[in-house]
């Protein structure tokens, strides 16, 4: 390894962060939590209506905290190792070791479980005892909860959520099952060693939580409760990775970026619940008053949804899927607010309609309907599963997109082309503007996407689709060459975060590479510094596109002061305020890798690659890549790039690939192996 022998992907320390948000978190697919914290969340169920909504918190059982009576203070390790998405506490002394893991199941995902492990080091046969120190009550400020009978040595409560998000919508029941804590363990005077394992099981009904806690139970009994986990992560690393040879910091981000996005999408196979999508801090946050209550934002269809089609489409399906459930409700947004179509919400929960509490957000951040249809978008381009565009749904909200577009648009006959008037951009600081430049050019990008999937199924492409696509205003200073944000915009004035610059990348506006230097320069040193996290990697990737890789690394770097110690716990603003764990900047951080490096663009043609590594950096490995049924990985170093198609797809066959050379147009076919 680059950096001598330290394992990137542990990380390990002698003492916890004094600011509990910044523990490390332990979440699958469908429940979560933070370390030592007295609180859970479940995917998809929130408590409140409309702006109040916000994730149910429901008490933890596995909030329990090891410790050892009497004088002498044993050596204390915690560490996270995101290679087996588990969190560890060791207590060690001359004559034992004590430890203790945690986790949330990744293929079991009703499941989260602990165990304490005593072992007796030296030649002692004077008992060991190990206090656990467990606040658990339970109650719940967000559930009617009752107690259950016992089942198979477990406790058992349940309840529904007090309020539902809109009048008449559900109020989900949670199921809960766990074993028993006691208030001590004790290692016994003839035992060299003995492990003791405790889980919890939360469903939606009584039937799952009462199989996932069997089947729990039985993998106990057989010795592979953990085994089982750490095996079902084993596969995700070895579907996935990207490592380099550099700086051991820039090594641990990665790992860090890829186990918290990770943690939050769903197994492979058959989920047996709908995914509820990902929001900024995960589903270890969400209570009131904290990480966005745990709605869902632009966070995931632009910062991490490309990270996770480029390895798990079919984890990217379930996030796509989500948003065709909440379809419904973005029909009623957009008629609400006097529209044809869907307006999709700035923040979504449950039903899709908009819960965002500030009723300026959702009247005029409407660049989200966009960015929704872009993952749609980038998903057909990258394994053209027409299914989910035929059958599922997919269609209807693509089509629905377009007309919402399209009636938002006024007719300039100065101009003569169309406005869309009255929005806030992606740059908060500015609200109420005109042709948002960001806004106009995604609203383009849905209606071509519109129309080119018509064309594909071979159904009539209205033509305000096409004539709208082409009209409509993408603000462009052609005697300065570059992109004013707005109608009316001064060079110079304060921007909140990434804006302009994401013409360039992720929306591949076609554009000079003078355009796309005077964009950079011109709103790099008027952007808040101590913004939200992403917005630097943005930048990175627009010095990347254009080689110049020193100024793109300078940038990159500002990144590091969102990442906390030890756990690498990223936070929204550099000051440590805003979301915590939030995976919005770390989906802009592995993007900066996964699409600046490698140069990786996806288009409707194929899969574009142009590279272009910094000096500290001269071997980029990226594992997995999924392309049309095919694995692929990628080795870039500063002289030469190999491609190999590690696994393909048999059912549907996977479709036969071929690395072109612009330049020269010459081809080179790629065969399994």
């Amino acid at each position: 390894m680059a950096d001598g022998k330290e394992d990137p992907a542990v990380f390990t320390s002698a003492s916890l962060p004094s600011d509990p948000r910044l523990l490390a978190t332990v979440t699958n697919a469908y429940l979560g939590t933070r370390v030592y914290r007295d609180i859970l969340h479940v995917n998809g169920v929130y408590n409140g209506a409309v702006g109040d909504t916000h994730r149910a918190d429901i008490p933890s059982p596995v909030n329990v905290r090891m410790a050892v009576p009497g004088v002498d203070s044993p050596a204390e390790t915690f560490t996270l190792n995101t290679r087996t998405g588990t969190f560890s506490h060791v207590l060690q002394s001359t004559d034992y070791t004590a430890a203790h893991q945690i986790y949330a199941h990744h293929s079991l995902v009703h499941l989260m479980a602990f165990s304490i492990t005593i072992r007796r080091s030296a030649h002692t046969t004077q008992p060991v005892t190990v206090q656990l120190q467990t606040p658990f009550v339970p109650k719940s400020q967000d559930l009617d909860l009752k107690q259950g009978p016992d089942f198979q040595g477990a406790h058992y409560i349940y309840g529904k959520t007090l309020a539902p998000e809109v009048e008449g919508g559900p109020c989900p029941t949670v199921h809960m099952l766990w074993t028993p804590v006691p208030q001590a363990l004790t290692l016994r005077g003839e035992e060299r060693e003995q492990s003791w394992e405790f889980l919890t099981a939360v469903a939606e009904s009584e039937e799952e939580a009462k199989r996932s806690y069997s089947e729990g139970l039985a993998l106990i009994a057989a010795g592979s409760l953990h085994s089982s986990h750490t095996h079902a992560w084993a596969a995700l690393w070895r579907g996935c990775c990207i490592d380099l040879d550099g700086p051991l910091p820039l090594r641990q981000a990665l790992y860090g970026c890829l186990y918290y996005l990770l943690s939050a999408i769903p197994p492979p196979g058959s989920l047996g619940f709908p995914f509820h999508g990902i929001s900024p801090g995960g589903l270890s946050n969400g209570t009131r008053g904290e990480d966005y209550w745990g709605h869902v934002f632009w966070d995931q269809d632009t910062w991490m949804f490309p990270n996770i089609l480029l390895f798990y489409p079919e984890a990217a399906r379930a996030i796509l899927e989500y948003r065709i459930r909440m379809l419904e409700g973005a029909l009623r947004n957009a008629q609400e607010q006097g529209y044809k179509g869907a307006k999709f919400p700035w923040e979504s929960a449950a039903t899709g309609r908009e819960v965002c509490p500030e009723e300026i957000y959702g009247a005029q951040e409407i660049h989200v309907t966009g960015d929704v249809l872009m993952a749609f978008e980038q998903y057909y381009c990258t394994t053209q599963d027409k299914k989910l565009f035929r059958e599922d749904g997919g269609w209807k909200l693509v089509s629905a997109v377009a007309q919402y577009w399209c009636s938002r648009m006024v007719w300039s006959e100065e101009e003569q082309c169309y406005h869309i008037k009255g929005v806030m951009p992606p740059d908060e600081y500015h609200y109420r503007v005109d042709n948002s430049v960001y806004t106009n050019a995604v609203a383009q990008r849905s209606l071509n996407f519109a129309a080119d999937v018509a064309r594909d199924f071979l159904i009539p492409v209205p033509e305000e689709w096409v004539d709208c696509a082409q009209k409509v205003k993408v603000p462009f200073d052609a005697e300065k060459e570059y992109h004013p944000e707005y109608d009316g915009y001064s060079p110079g004035e304060p921007v909140k975060q990434a804006d302009v610059v994401l013409l360039g990348f992720p929306l591949m506006l076609p554009m000079s590479p003078e355009a796309r230097r005077n964009d950079l320069e011109m709103y790099e040193p008027v952007t808040e510094l101590g913004g939200p996290a992403m917005t630097w990697s943005m930048f990175a990737v627009g010095w990347l596109e254009l080689k110049e890789v020193q100024r793109a690394q300078s940038q990159l770097n500002k990144c590091f002061s969102n990442i906390t110690e030890p756990f690498k716990i990223w936070v929204e603003n550099s000051d440590g305020s805003g979301a915590v764990n939030f995976l919005t900047g770390m989906g802009g951080f592995l993007q900066a890798v996964l699409f600046g490096y490698t140069g990786f663009r996806i288009t409707k043609t194929g899969l574009r690659f142009n590279p272009a590594l910094p000096d500290n950096i001269n071997n980029l490995r990226v594992t997995g890549v999924s392309y049309f049924g095919n694995k692929l990985k990628f080795t870039v170093t500063k002289e030469e790039i190999g491609i190999k198609v590690t696994e393909s797809l048999r059912d549907p066959p996977a479709s036969p690939l071929e690395a072109v050379l612009e330049g020269s147009g010459q081809r080179f076919p790629l065969c399994e192996g």
